[in-house]
């Protein structure tokens, strides 16, 4: 990323307010259309636009901040040495204020009756979900999300093309399994946007369990960064690449000059000599 700081703390601000506006919002919208009731199919069309936002977010702003759009993630990527903890406090901070944006365009869009049904699309626990197994669902679900990010936006061996793609499809698959127990945060800026924006409307919150939407997913997140390492070793290829000679136009050309007898020296390390220059034929 060689963008301005400035320009990438933007573009986390806009891409987390993309997410929660179309991931939270599709929430809303989903229990305005279901009269307040929110059947397994409805939970995958949130699913869906889920993914969709976040693979869009990825392709948009990948290349300029990372689109990390996180704070999970930001950490992650910090605690293995990947991204410059020195910036993670300017990056979460955007985040979270992209997510409280996006919550309130949600409420300026749908109205107070966002905050009366929703809570303008927060995260809560089900029924019967106390706070340790809450912990445990947000973890396994980042989990899963964190893998999807080393294998295919860290990973310098993943095939071009495919990051957003897969990345937003496994937050799909995450939000229709997690979701009927907390309802798949996977990311404190996505609890937080929701929970600031209905407090600010009069929304009645649940404050004390935010905690849990930040231990979970950062567990999550480290454990699947530290396993993909341990495993894939990402760090060995980077290593092995870096050795390799530059190819192409970003190599030296370099000449050999034949000697008396036509031959031309071999190359560094090959241990054999070319075939004798063939010898310029005099006109009879």
């Amino acid at each position: 990323m060689d963008a301005s700081l400035s320009r990438r703390l933007a573009a986390e601000a806009l891409g987390t307010g993309l997410l929660i506006l179309f991931g939270p919002g599709s929430v809303v919208a989903a229990l305005a259309v279901g009269d307040g009731v929110l059947d397994y199919a409805g939970l995958g069309m949130i699913g869906l636009s889920f993914g969709l936002v976040v693979a869009l977010v990825i392709y948009a702003f990948g290349s300029t901040s990372g689109a990390h759009i996180n704070p999970a993630v930001t950490v992650t990527l910090a605690a293995t040495r990947r991204f410059p903890w020195r910036e993670v406090g300017p990056y979460v901070l955007a985040q979270l204020v992209g997510a409280v944006v996006g919550g309130l365009l949600i409420v300026a869009a749908f109205g107070t009756a966002s905050v009366d049904v929703s809570n303008v699309g927060a995260v809560s626990f089900g029924d019967g979900v106390g706070y340790w197994r809450a912990i445990l669902a947000e973890a396994l679900g980042t989990f899963l999300l964190m893998l999807a990010i080393m294998a295919l936006a860290v990973d310098k061996r993943a095939t071009v093309g495919w990051a957003g793609l897969m990345i937003g499809l496994s937050v799909t698959c995450v939000v229709v399994v997690i979701g009927p127990l907390t309802g798949a945060a996977l990311n404190p800026a996505r609890a937080f946007g929701p929970y600031v924006a209905s407090s600010l409307v009069g929304g009645d919150v649940p404050w004390s369990q935010w905690p849990a939407y930040i231990v979970g997913p950062v567990l999550g997140a480290l454990v699947a960064a530290i396993s993909y390492d341990l495993l894939a070793r990402p760090r060995d290829a980077e290593a092995m690449a870096g050795a390799e000679p530059a190819q192409g136009t970003q190599g030296d050309i370099v000449g050999h000059r034949a000697d008396a007898q036509g031959r031309v020296p071999s190359q560094a390390g090959s241990g054999t000599e070319r075939r004798p220059a063939k010898q310029a034929q005099r006109p009879r």
